[in-house]
């Protein structure tokens, strides 16, 4: 069953979320749920694709794709900016000392935000036209 439509709601109500997460500074959030947004919609592409696909990765996963659909290095850029999230901007043991929110601002937290941004349309895009 096709549940690429899903995946893809899901991964903008994220972006959503990592908005929400900025304008109340918790950067490091913002930054988890960017990622989140990421790996949500390049799932929705593998639905779309009738392909299954395991782990976090959003690189990995994004290579995987190549050989189906021409991957812009611009987007793999964002996927490894997005990847770089995924554990660091949760715990404390990511870091050398402190918690993860000592190590995340609203410069990062954008950065990620617009990496997750365009990982969404490259995967709604791609989602609509098959």
């Amino acid at each position: 069953m096709d549940r690429s439509a899903d995946w893809i709601k899901q991964s903008k109500r994220d972006l959503e979320k990592a908005r929400l997460d900025i304008e109340h500074s918790y950067h490091e959030w913002a930054c988890f749920t960017a990622q989140q947004a990421g790996e949500k919609a390049v799932k929705a592409v593998y639905q779309a694709l009738n392909m299954s696909v395991r782990g976090h990765s959003i690189v990995k996963m994004l290579e995987g794709l190549k050989e189906r659909m021409d991957v812009a290095e611009g987007i793999l850029h964002a996927g490894r900016v997005l990847d770089r999230y995924y554990i660091e901007s949760r715990y404390p043991n990511g870091f050398p000392s402190g918690s993860p929110h000592e190590y995340f601002d609203g410069k990062i937290a954008e950065e990620a935000l617009d990496a997750a941004g365009e990982i969404y349309r490259f995967c709604e895009n791609t989602v609509g036209g098959l």
